[in-house]
């Protein structure tokens, strides 16, 4: 029988993020030998990547990465299978080193990311995989994000105190203002709108929500001189849950998010949210 004790185990999981009972195998194999234990988990998660394509990855981490003079900055999603796993050192450094390369070569889209190099010849795709065997499970890498061209700040949201941020914002504005960058991060990342004006919606989407507002107050009876009021009124109310410069500001419900970034003397330009799995 292999000697080797429940410390080994946790130590092994520790060090891989591998299921208990793949390190209980792979330590019987080893017999006992801490270091052949991870290289055969490494090899067998190699070998298992492609079975691992049909599974879900739910948890994960978000990161930023903010220039020192706020010039630019990246937001970045990687996820996982577990929590576990998303809470190891392991899986954030990833996170983190795959930041950094897009702030440093500024990829297109997601596509030019995958398929650029990371480090010594190896794509960011072949360094996901790499994780993927490493860690022992499916890790997906499908969107980021990245401002060069304003003031950028981010703001990350821990949904757990045990795990990485799950939730993370980055804004752009036309000029400086730390604390107005800060609170509007916090704003999107609390009331996730999905449009930052009103322009920026497909004019189909707003007569879809009209015609929606239309059918449903002749279904409550509403007379139909009220009609067009009652219908404006709901598509309004669209907007106003929807696009970021129309909602209640969190903090003053008074004001509006537009009126908070008129008062500081700023514009806010662009901005996205990430909630992990979402």
């Amino acid at each position: 029988m292999a000697n080797f004790t429940a410390a080994d185990v946790k130590k092994l999981r520790e060090l891989t993020a591998a299921g208990m009972l793949d390190c209980k195998n792979a330590l019987t194999e080893a017999d006992g030998d801490l270091e052949k234990a991870v290289e055969i988990l490494r090899v067998k998660g190699q070998k298992g990547v492609t079975k691992r394509e049909g599974r879900s990855a739910s948890n994960g981490a978000v990161v930023s990465l903010i220039a020192a003079d706020n010039s630019e900055g990246v937001l970045v999603e990687l996820k996982c299978e577990t929590d576990f796993v998303a809470k190891g050192d392991k899986f954030v450094a990833v996170a983190d080193a795959i930041a950094a390369h897009v702030a440093a070569s500024k990829p297109a889209d997601i596509e030019a990311l995958l398929g650029s190099e990371i480090k010594d010849g190896q794509t960011v795709q072949a360094y996901v995989d790499e994780a993927n065997a490493t860690l022992g499970e499916k890790i997906v890498l499908d969107r980021f994000a990245q401002f060069t061209d304003g003031y950028v700040a981010s703001y990350l949201h821990r949904t757990s105190p045990d795990l990485p941020p799950q939730v993370g914002v980055l804004v752009e504005l036309d000029k400086a203002d730390a604390q107005t960058a800060k609170d509007v991060a916090q704003h999107i990342a609390a009331f996730a709108p999905t449009f930052l004006s009103r322009d920026d919606i497909d004019p189909a989407t707003v007569d879809n929500e009209r015609r929606l507002a239309e059918a449903t107050a002749r279904e409550e009876g509403k007379p139909e001189a009220a009609l067009p009021k009652i219908v404006e009124g709901r598509v309004n109310g669209f907007f106003k849950e929807n696009v970021v410069l129309e909602q209640a500001f969190a903090k003053d419900p008074k004001k509006t998010v537009q009126k908070v970034l008129d008062e500081a003397g700023v514009t806010l330009k662009r901005f996205a949210r990430f909630r992990v799995g979402v």
